[in-house]
């Protein structure tokens, strides 16, 4: 153990694939955002939306820093093992807490403190294996430092608001996340830093993708409850599974991999790659990542109105709120698959026109019975998916 902790850091090769070390670590990350649902739905309204949304940039900044870092040195060896598997025990411990993170305890422990402490450590761990990893690289040891003092000013009002609490709270939160993730790609604008295996990049990005697919399933089922023998409660997870169905082809069917050959062929060290993995990757996937998560939200608690209302077989309507979440969620999705699309091999018009009508769907959904309404947009994703698989000329 003592001479894996003396070891020089294990480079990335071009040919490196995804770990199981690494889907471990991921899995975690899951787990955090499972737990932002179930905060979402305790109390839905715009400021939970919002809070919500914060907490997930912060979670989503934490992984691509990790994915980043994999990529330059292997995750499955020595002081980068220790020190991820330490930022994986911060992460589960600020997923623990998130249910609680804007509430205060007379004696105890405090959440939101513990939940920023805990964010803290994951980051400070990140600035030690980055500086581990720039061994005998004196431009990425240069980045580094660079990119450590943005993310060491944004502790102060990330501690100051966990001391405050309420409206303060999310304000200086906020503040926190937009010093950390702005300064950080001011101090990266000269150099992203080289992406040492393109296949390996876009895998993680996959991975975690179909993992947040996955779990989605089982927090919308969590919704039912104890009543999924009701017939409607069963269908609208049916509709629940198909809608995510179609999800899951629209990008790894008719995008990844097509997307992934783009920037395994850009050359190594060339700034075409290094762009490709900051913009089509780091920032296109976060809608990807937060249209499932919200779309999960929708299903959720769509499920859990159905087993509420036995004598309504189809459920009353919604209103505003869930179907905001559901829809949008969807609309989001279907936005970062744009994105996705247009800075990788090209998007469509048709891309937009899929996106707007989900949003013009929307207004119809608020009033139509929850199991309707979640069967209009199954259906309507059902639809972009045929659509996407008839032959077009090139």
């Amino acid at each position: 153990m003592s001479r894996a902790l003396r070891s020089r850091p294990v480079l990335v090769e071009e040919a490196h694939r995804a770990t199981t070390f690494e889907i471990f670590f991921d899995l975690v990350l899951v787990f955090a955002l499972t737990r932002l649902i179930g905060f979402m739905a305790e109390s839905l309204g715009p400021l939970t939306l919002y809070q919500g949304l914060l907490l997930l940039l912060w979670f989503w900044y934490a992984w691509s820093c990790y994915a980043w870092l994999a990529n330059q040195v292997r995750a499955d060896n020595g002081p980068v093992l220790a020190g991820m598997l330490a930022a994986m025990a911060a992460i589960f411990v600020a997923a623990l807490v998130i249910p609680e993170a804007w509430q205060r305890h007379d004696g105890a422990l405090s959440p939101p403190l513990t939940l920023a402490i805990a964010y803290i450590v994951v980051r400070g761990l990140h600035l030690g294996l980055m500086t581990y990893a720039s061994s005998g690289n004196p431009q990425y040891r240069r980045q580094t430092l660079r990119f450590a003092v943005s993310t060491t000013i944004a502790w102060v009002p990330l501690l100051v608001g966990a001391v405050l609490g309420g409206t303060g709270q999310t304000v200086l939160w906020t503040v926190a996340f937009l010093v950390d993730y702005g300064g950080g790609r001011i101090a990266t604008a000269a150099s992203f830093g080289e992406v040492r295996s393109g296949a390996h990049f876009a895998e993680r990005h996959g991975l975690v993708l179909i993992i947040v697919l996955g779990e989605s399933l089982l927090s919308a089922g969590e919704g039912a409850g104890l009543a999924v023998i009701a017939w409607p409660v069963l269908l609208a997870a049916v509709f629940g599974f198909v809608a995510t169905v179609c999800l899951w082809w629209l990008y790894f069917v008719s995008v990844a991999p097509a997307a992934a050959q783009v920037l395994t062929s850009a050359s190594p060290r060339s700034r075409r790659r290094q762009q490709l993995a900051s913009d089509a990757y780091t920032l296109a996937h976060l809608p990807l990542v937060a249209g499932v998560v919200y779309f999960a939200l929708g299903i959720h608690l769509i499920l859990a109105s159905l087993a509420d209302q036995p004598r309504h077989p189809a459920g009353e309507p919604m209103g505003w709120p869930a179907m905001v979440v559901l829809y949008g969620g969807a609309a989001l999705y279907l936005v970062g698959r744009l994105l996705f699309l247009r800075l990788t091999i090209g998007g469509s018009p048709g891309q937009l026109v899929a996106i707007g009508v989900v949003l013009l769907l929307l207004p119809v959904a608020r009033i139509l019975p929850a199991l309707v309404a979640l069967g209009l947009l199954a259906a309507f994703l059902t639809a972009v998916v045929l659509y996407q698989r008839l032959p077009r000329a090139d």
